[in-house]
């Protein structure tokens, strides 16, 4: 992997707005979709497993 350079001459800079309530409420629940999908993907994985094991 090879490094990334920024190009001269350019400054980058980045504006930090606080979330509102309600931004982070959607968040919140994004993450709590993504951690369910991604425990029942695992979960699935290793009972196929087992399955094809015995």
């Amino acid at each position: 992997m090879g490094l990334i350079r920024e190009p001269k001459n350019v400054d980058f800079t980045v504006i930090d707005n606080p979330w509102t309530d309600e931004e982070r409420r959607e968040f919140s629940e994004l993450i709590k979709k993504e951690k369910a999908k991604h425990r029942t993907q695992i979960m699935t994985t290793k009972t196929t497993k087992k399955k094809q094991i015995a």
